[in-house]
């Protein structure tokens, strides 16, 4: 197994587990309080199907991309690189919105799960309002983790189970330590903490979207003729520019540490001009936006 790339799922499975644990445990003191505690049931029905969806999901995508590659299809090798890149982007996307939401709705998420709680035992089916809360909760940060590993993880995927695993794990544990056990945990610290972490990582996935972009550009203008004059670099890229950093003799990104920074924040030992401006200003755009609703000004 391979630390390198078990590390960053690790860290998105612990950040986005905890997040579905908070859910879970308020859903469980919310149905202790009301004292209906015939619908604890639905909660583990709710946290199993939302895991099995989004495992389903992610093998589902997983194998759409590995028959790409056996198929003998004219077009495939291009359109395995485009998927790549969608998905990457939708991967990004995803985890950036979750990132934002979760530093502003921090606070209000307790009342938030409280309230749907409240009114789906207000309904003739509560019990199915409870399942689909929870279900919800976990299949949208399942979705998130299984993307992540989908685009990132094709071949290594043993690793990037195991450190899911171990996130997951992490996670429950920690969600049953606050509800259960009453253990104090800096939620708003841990968040702040997995936030940069995961601001990174997602940075990262802009580099791979535009390698695998460029690579579908440079396929087509290989397998079709009527596109030759689509890339406007012939120098390693297509469309990325010129480029700017090659480290592939002394900080390799297939051996360690580069393997490591690859993983975890996107290093590639050859970097080009499009991906470098593209990496910084995800940086500063999404990274502001961040630090921002970390300390809203007071009004």
């Amino acid at each position: 197994m391979d630390i390198s790339n078990a590390l960053p799922t690790f860290i998105i499975t612990l950040r986005e587990g905890f997040e579905a644990s908070l859910v879970v445990g308020i859903v469980f003191a919310c149905l202790q309080k009301a004292q209906k505690q015939e619908y604890y049931h639905r909660i583990s029905s709710g946290v199993i199907a939302g895991i099995i969806a989004s495992i389903s999901v992610g093998l589902l995508l997983w194998q759409s991309l590995q028959s790409l590659e056996t198929s003998q299809y004219y077009y495939a090798p291009f359109i395995k690189q485009i998927l790549n890149a969608v998905f990457a982007l939708i991967a990004v996307s995803m985890l950036s919105w979750m990132l934002l939401w979760m530093s502003k709705q921090a606070k209000s998420l307790k009342g938030e799960v409280e309230g749907a709680v409240n009114t789906a035992l207000s309904n003739d089916n509560a019990g199915k309002g409870i399942f689909l809360l929870v279900f919800i909760a976990v299949l949208r940060e399942g979705f998130e983790t299984v993307l992540f590993i989908t685009v990132q993880f094709q071949e290594d995927y043993i690793s990037s189970i195991v450190g899911s695993i171990v996130g997951l794990i992490l996670a429950s544990l920690m969600g049953w330590s606050l509800f259960y056990w009453g253990i104090k945990i800096n939620i708003r610290l841990f968040f702040q903490v997995m936030g940069i972490f995961l601001l990174l990582i997602v940075a990262g996935l802009i580099i791979s979207a535009l390698k695998n972009f460029d690579g579908a550009m440079v396929i087509l203008s290989q397998i079709n003729t009527n596109y030759q004059d689509i890339c406007l670099f012939d120098r390693g890229s297509c469309l990325l520019g010129i480029k700017i950093w090659n480290a592939s003799n002394f900080l390799p990104d297939s051996q360690f540490p580069g393997i490591l920074l690859k993983t975890l924040f996107g290093y590639r030992e050859q970097i080009y001009l499009g991906q470098l401006i593209a990496y910084f200003l995800f940086l500063g755009i999404v990274g502001k936006l961040y630090f921002s609703s970390l300390n809203p000004k007071k009004t």
